[in-house]
């Protein structure tokens, strides 16, 4: 089953329009230089040996840079993977055969990269293939609306 497509993969397909986000994940899967990333990231893979199961090497990276692009927090990304068809697509993840990785998974990835020079030298390999494209990364943000409890006696705002 793996890659098969759904009637919702085949409707967001027909679209008129790419958003923002869509485009440029889009100039990035072809960019970046995943084979040279996804080695400096393997070593720093969680093994599966115990507890939860391993997973692909380049769909975390990916998560991860998703997370890093978008200044999401490990559970954000997780969300949006969910939530997102452009972070599904550019994810490569089809949810007949997977899921995506979840929070803890993603932050202990993230962690023992960041905690290498690894995650370092994927940034540099990312910035010279922009360079080469005469591109420049700017980071956004994906922000979520929630709701939080007010404090007892809090006053409300004039608007």
């Amino acid at each position: 089953m793996k890659n098969q497509q759904s009637f919702a993969d085949l409707e967001y397909e027909m679209r008129k329009k790419k958003t923002k986000r869509e485009k440029f994940l889009d100039t990035m899967d072809g960019l970046v230089p995943w084979e040279e990333c996804v080695a400096l990231a393997k070593p720093h893979c969680p093994e599966g040996r115990r507890g939860r199961p391993a997973r692909d090497p380049e769909m975390m990276l990916r998560m991860y840079l998703l997370r890093r692009w978008f200044h999401l927090s490990d559970t954000a990304a997780e969300d949006a993977a969910y939530d997102s068809f452009a972070f599904r697509k550019f994810l490569r993840l089809s949810f007949f055969d997977e899921q995506t990785p979840d929070a803890t998974t993603l932050g202990r990835f993230r962690r023992k990269l960041d905690a290498s020079d690894a995650g370092k030298q994927i940034d540099l390999l990312i910035d010279e293939a922009l360079k080469a494209k005469k591109l420049t990364l700017r980071r956004g943000a994906a922000t979520d609306a929630a709701t939080v409890r007010a404090k007892k006696g809090a006053k409300k705002r004039k608007r």
